[in-house]
């Protein structure tokens, strides 16, 4: 290990902690989803379309919260989003970064194959260089587009599951994943030709 990287990870989780001091402090990780919580995740999931399967929006939105509940314990998420993130960087948790959660809780849910409803991926501010890049889940009426479906995102909150139909979610401006990846391939390739030519 160099002395630069490793005095980067430690700037990180400097800077982290000290914000940490804005945030409120919780005791122990985040609390589990309640049976009034999940009902509306499950009304939400119905409110998708009358194609969607009532017993599929039930284990669904169940599933949802049971799995945020069960990563927040595995990650030992007990701090802020950013602060846990920074801690992540640092080696002093397994894991936790956004995509970490997007792609475990869509893995759980797509072992479920619903016949009616389809998990997407999508990944925001790829390319804004003010904001940092986010990654989450979303469930849709299955063959809809992700752009008519429900965000599902434990990590904005820091393990307590955030959850709105997407259009609603102002916050972010999603892409959908694979899209977001090709086009960074693009750029990758677009900087080693330029890298290439300059070398001859």
């Amino acid at each position: 290990m160099t002395i630069l990287p490793a005095l980067a990870r430690l700037c990180l989780l400097v800077t982290a902690l000290g914000l940490a001091g804005c945030a409120a402090p919780r005791e122990g990780p985040p609390p589990p989803g309640t049976a009034a919580e999940i009902d509306e995740l499950r009304l939400g999931l119905l409110a998708l379309g009358p194609d969607v399967d009532p017993e599929e929006a039930a284990r669904a939105a169940r599933l949802t919260y049971e799995t945020t509940h069960r990563l927040a314990l595995e990650y030992q998420i007990v701090d802020p989003p950013l602060v846990h993130n920074a801690k992540v960087n640092a080696g002093l948790k397994p894991r936790g970064l956004c995509w970490h959660w997007s792609v475990d809780l869509g893995a759980r849910l797509e072992q479920e194959n619903f016949e009616t409803l389809e998990v997407h991926y999508a990944i925001a501010n790829a390319f804004n260089p003010f904001r940092i890049e986010h990654s989450t889940a979303i469930l849709s009426s299955r063959g809809d587009s992700m752009y008519d479906g429900i965000v599902v995102d434990p990590w904005r909150k820091g393990g307590v599951l955030f959850w709105s139909p997407i259009a609603e979610d102002v916050r972010y401006d999603w892409q959908p994943r694979m899209e977001v990846f090709a086009r960074k391939r693009a750029v990758q390739d677009r900087r080693e030709e330029l890298t290439a030519r300059e070398s001859f």
